[in-house]
């Protein structure tokens, strides 16, 4: 007597349409906790008086006016582009062809190449930041903003490695025999086979990387020579407290960040890979 067939086994029903009301309320809280102080530092930045007191009694753009014309923000600006910008690009060459030669090619120690690889992001910035000084000190490098761009360049490249990785784990290697079997050299295989198709993971890699830059400090801050990125400005002008107008520089970069990750999750949403 088979008593499992006996037995009756209860309905319930389609998961996908059952709720966890306490887990609903609970990750509702941890995105309040996590976005509503950047809504109010958004909202304070469009205050009409200088002090930052809840309810905000009148709204301007009087501050966003001063942040034009500021021209230590602009300079700030300039330069956290100019090294985000270079950042990515160093980490889309190092960050594409390493992550290629990990998932075609076959050699000792593949594990502990991906396990070093992965260190930068994982380990706290100011572990990477103290390492980097000590590096460019016992080198006699001098600090400047090259010396800044290599250390972004180092965790950038981590996020081109993941991003190129995961979307070369999705294709079949047989694509790749084929265009070898045809005559095709092994780089012309990666330039009119490959590469097209992880192209979407390569922008999406360089977006994110110079999203990370733009908003990075804590390496920045060991770096840094005399010139200063924005998130360093800013930083050293709330030693001075906190004023509108570094509220509207603040929500410039919310704003920035957020549609350029918006922007890659669009494009590896349509390649079929997601972000996270």
């Amino acid at each position: 007597m088979n008593l499992t067939n006996d037995l009756p086994i209860p309905f319930r029903g389609d998961p996908s349409k059952r709720r966890s009301w306490p887990l609903s309320i609970a990750t509702l809280l941890t995105y309040l906790f996590l976005y509503l102080p950047l809504v109010v530092v958004i909202l304070y930045s469009f205050s009409s008086t200088k002090v930052n007191k809840w309810p905000i009694k009148g709204f301007s753009l009087r501050w966003y006016e001063e942040l034009f014309h500021d021209s230590d923000i602009w300079d700030a600006i300039r330069l956290s582009v100019f090294v985000g910008l270079v950042a990515a690009a160093i980490a889309v060459v190092l960050g594409t062809l390493t992550a290629y030669a990990l998932d075609r090619y076959r050699f000792r120690a593949k594990a502990a190449v991906r396990f070093a690889i992965g260190l930068p992001i994982v380990l706290p910035g100011i572990v990477t930041g103290v390492a980097m000084l000590s590096f460019f000190s016992l080198m006699a490098f001098p600090l400047s903003k090259w010396t800044i761009i290599i250390g972004h360049a180092t965790f950038c490249t981590v996020l081109v490695v993941n991003n190129v990785a995961a979307r070369l784990s999705q294709l079949p290697r047989s694509l790749d025999e084929a265009s070898l079997d045809l005559g095709a050299t092994p780089v012309q295989t990666f330039r009119r086979i490959t590469f097209p198709l992880v192209r979407p993971a390569i922008v999406a890699g360089a977006i994110l990387s110079f999203t990370l830059s733009f908003d990075e400090i804590i390496v920045t801050f060991f770096l840094t020579g005399r010139d200063k990125t924005l998130p360093l400005l800013i930083w050293g002008r709330l030693r001075m407290g906190i004023s509108p107008e570094i509220n509207a520089t603040a929500t410039i970069i919310i704003l920035t960040s957020l549609a350029l990750v918006l922007l890659a999750a669009a494009i590896l949403r349509r390649s079929g890979q997601r972000i996270f």
